[in-house]
């Protein structure tokens, strides 16, 4: 019970840190835009920050609340749109199907995947998804200063290792990805380089064996 109210906890903190930078940023355009010496361009900027916060919450609301359901590439994108820093990141999904539709269990992992992906990209790049066989996914990050959080490959190999980095909201989304991941039945693991094959940041390859 403990580690479920830590969980909770982290959780509602995570969700208060991510929509109280763009709540600031919304609420001061706002008092800005009513005052008459106000340049034009504060209505513009009150108006992308409400777009911004909307966005945020239509991704988090399907990435938390257990009520994703079937996601095609289309909805994927959409929802992208709440990435934090999204004007920096590119959603690359042209190695998968058209026709891609993510179940609810595997949907609701993927959209914690790239929000842990986004995370990984301080400074902003390409997340990319593709196909790897006939229902395992490979997710790719590239990006300057780019790379997995550091306990990750601990969270996904041992679930005791995943509730103890449960330590602050900044570093959240590693052991919540682990811990979903071990919860839907879809199986999470870093894919190493081998021989002569070098990536920067290797990928992450969701396998859904679990699922029918």
């Amino acid at each position: 019970m403990d580690d479920i109210l830590r969980l909770s906890d982290l959780v509602a903190a995570r969700l208060c840190h991510d929509i109280a930078g763009v709540m600031a940023t919304l609420s001061g355009m706002l008092e800005l835009a009513g005052d008459p010496r106000a340049p034009p361009e504060a209505i513009a900027a009150a108006s992308e920050a409400a777009t911004e916060l909307t966005h945020r919450l239509d991704l988090l609301r399907e990435a938390w609340t257990g009520e994703a359901a079937g996601l095609n590439l289309t909805g994927l994108q959409a929802l992208a749109r709440g990435l934090p820093g999204a004007h920096r990141l590119r959603l690359d999904l042209s190695a998968l199907p058209q026709a891609s539709v993510f179940p609810p269990r595997m949907a609701r992992l993927v959209l914690n995947a790239i929000l842990m992906a986004a995370e990984s990209l301080p400074r902003g790049g390409m997340i990319g998804l593709a196909a790897a066989g006939r229902q395992d996914l490979l997710i790719t990050i590239a990006g300057p200063r780019g790379g997995w959080p550091p306990r990750l490959a601990a969270c996904l190999v041992n679930e005791q290792a995943a509730l103890e980095a449960l330590q602050g909201p900044r570093t959240l989304m590693a052991p919540l990805v682990a811990l979903l991941a071990r919860h839907l039945g879809i199986r999470v693991s870093i894919l190493l380089p081998t021989g002569r094959v070098r990536r920067a940041m290797p990928p992450l390859l969701l396998s859904p064996e679990s699922l029918v």
